[in-house]
């Protein structure tokens, strides 16, 4: 008897609940999609600056070795030559995040000669008598 109550409420309640598990979650927003670019950009750079890092530590050991071997009069063999450690210089923001201003996609301003929430006239601003 309590097999068939299980079979009766509860399969039915546990598909129900793990239905919702697979719902379809609402498409993301610009400002997050923005924000996981910059996130993955910045992960990137940071695994070059690590690798960089770890090629110059990897340098200064080959290069501390091969001294100890030379002061200690052993043979050394023929090195094998590696490709040079390349800095990924500061990070830069995605083109996509950069404001326009520092993106150079700005155009300069006009002179101003008033402020554009005046309320002077125009006769005013040039000086003249209002008729």
């Amino acid at each position: 008897m309590k097999r068939s109550t299980f079979a009766l409420i509860g399969l039915p309640l546990a598909f129900v609940l793990a239905s919702s598990a697979f719902a379809k979650l609402p498409p993301a927003s610009d400002e997050a999609k923005a924000k996981a670019e910059e996130a993955a950009a910045k992960s990137a750079w940071s695994g070059k600056v690590a690798a960089f890092q770890t090629c110059q530590a990897q340098e200064r050991l080959a290069a501390r070795y091969l001294a100890e071997m030379k002061h200690g009069g052993k043979e050394i063999g023929s090195s094998v030559p590696t490709p040079p450690c390349t800095d990924p210089g500061s990070y830069v923001a995605p083109a996509a995040q950069r404001p326009l201003e520092a993106a150079g996609a700005h155009s300069p301003a006009a002179t101003a000669l008033v402020p554009p929430n005046s309320t002077s006239t125009a006769a005013e601003i040039a000086g003249t008598a209002k008729k």
